[in-house]
């Protein structure tokens, strides 16, 4: 497999998360969204939606959207399982994600803070106090959805933990105020302990 990665994206740190769980080997190509590779038209040829992460499976076919390449991996590759065997902690588990994939990332990821900057011309301060107010409103909720103090659900990492530690890592990179979370704070501590968690770290992928 090949990972269409940045080592900083919070979507791309996920999946690297999950392949590390399962144990699965893939070769990582690095697209600096920073420098706008994404817009380079060989990727957009590749991937119209100019986002990463993207997923080439042994078969040549292209995955795109961090939470459907976490299903797929999840259906294709069972071992070890990163959803609940039962139906109602499988849907406690994707209600997790999907505070974190799709009510919090979306509003701060790099393409609405340059929108911010660039085209409403907001200051730095308007900017982070921006990223802050959503960041709080979905950490709130997740502090009362997690069930533990080692992991999101359950006794052993899901697809959750994996969606929860790239959201904590950018959270402190902006100086986020996380004291209102012990419990996030709690399973973020475990987590980062964790070998294919740390292997997956920014720190550890991070280009030389």
């Amino acid at each position: 497999m090949q990972l269409y990665d940045y080592f900083r994206s919070s979507a791309a740190f996920r999946l690297r998360i999950a392949l590390n769980l399962k144990g699965l080997g893939y070769e990582s190509i690095a697209v600096n969204l920073v420098a706008n590779e994404q817009r380079d038209a060989g990727y957009l040829k590749l991937n119209p939606l100019g986002l990463v992460p993207a997923l080439a499976t042994p078969e040549g076919e292209l995955l795109t959207q961090s939470v459907a390449i976490l299903e797929w991996l999840e259906e294709e590759y069972p071992e070890p399982p990163l959803l609940p065997a039962d139906a109602l902690g499988r849907a406690r588990v994707r209600a997790m994600v999907q505070t974190i994939a799709c009510d919090i990332h979306p509003l701060n990821n790099l393409r609405v803070q340059r929108y911010l900057m660039d085209t409403l011309e907001v200051s730095e301060e308007a900017k982070l106090a921006w990223y802050h107010h959503w960041i709080a409103l979905g950490f709130a909720a997740l502090e009362q959805q997690v069930a533990g103090d080692r992991y999101c659900h359950g006794d052993s990492p899901t697809l959750a933990d994996a969606c929860l530690l790239p959201q904590m890592f950018n959270a402190r990179r902006f100086q986020q105020d996380l004291e209102p979370y012990p419990r996030l704070r709690a399973i973020a501590a475990h987590l980062e302990q964790l070998p294919a968690f740390a292997a997956a770290s920014p720190e550890a992928v991070a280009p030389a």
